[in-house]
């Protein structure tokens, strides 16, 4: 069992993403629950998108992981 796993997940917990871009998105969920979901698209099939919750909008987000440049707690 990871950190995270059984633990209630707070209605604050967000996460930002940094694309290569630049252009920052705001998600849903915990740093390293992000990380994860990322990895895993990464290592899937090729041109596996992230499928993530914008924070803002509630809609979903897919992210290429080859464009992540950095994740970031925002409340940090």
């Amino acid at each position: 069992m990871n950190s995270t796993e059984g633990q209630p997940r707070r209605a604050t917990d967000r996460t930002e993403i940094t694309l290569a871009t630049g252009e920052v998105c705001r998600v849903e969920g915990r740093v390293r629950d992000v990380e994860r979901i990322i990895l895993d698209a990464a290592r899937g099939s090729i041109m596996q998108l992230a499928w993530l919750i914008d924070a803002t909008t509630g809609n979903e987000l897919a992210v290429n992981p080859d464009h992540v440049v950095m994740l970031r707690d925002p409340t940090a």
